[in-house]
């Protein structure tokens, strides 16, 4: 690996575990001076389960999108000013999660929880077009991945991504009516991410 792509994978990671460990800073410790009994804090603790909730789902997410960022840095043999420019856009949604994973977290709950929900939809829309700007941009204006990586895999990899994006879409707009089935469609997808992950060729 080139020294640029290095320090690209150096600055990535970074960022990547910034998110990654912010997320956890939403689930709060219960007040001691809220407890007054054992059962009390057991109670305080089930309580805690959109938090715990939100932080799975983010974290599973932010976690199957650093291993996709991993395995397109191994193909990858040069950088390119559009790539690390993709890649820096990339990386500002992928830090912005832990704000819509607390507002998802508060908000799930209770009556007001179609615009969190929402909100969270149109986060992971943002971040759906920010790889389809990443992963156009090691391709063109020239392709920086190196040949182990074929043109068959890009082209699947391509049209996943714009699955990806379409489904997204759906249910960001879903999210405005049918919050709820909206967002047990994006855990599915994030499931369904997860799966491919271990199916696929390495």
């Amino acid at each position: 690996m080139s020294k640029s792509l290095t320090r690209v994978e150096a600055f990535s990671d970074g960022v990547f575990a910034i998110a990654i460990t912010l997320l956890i800073l939403e689930i709060k410790v219960p007040p001691v001076h809220d407890v007054h009994s054992v059962n009390d804090l057991v109670q305080a603790l089930i309580h805690l389960w959109p938090s715990y909730f939100a932080f799975t789902y983010s974290f599973g997410g932010i976690l199957v999108q650093w291993i996709l960022h991993h395995n397109m840095l191994v193909h990858m043999d040069k950088t390119s000013r559009p790539f690390l420019y993709t890649n820096g856009f990339l990386l500002i949604t992928i830090v912005f999660f832990p704000f819509p994973t607390a507002l998802l977290a508060e908000y799930i709950n209770t009556e007001y929880a179609m615009p969190a929900i929402a909100f969270y939809a149109f986060a992971s829309v943002v971040n759906s077009v920010a790889w389809f700007f990443f992963i156009r941009s090691i391709d063109k204006p020239k392709r920086l991945l190196n040949d182990a990586f074929s043109s068959h895999e890009y082209d699947t990899l391509r049209k996943s991504n714009h699955f990806a994006l379409a489904i997204y879409i759906t249910t960001a707009l879903i999210a405005i009516w049918f919050p709820y089935t909206s967002l047990m469609m994006s855990v599915a997808l994030w499931l369904l991410w997860i799966y491919l992950s271990f199916v696929e060729k390495d």
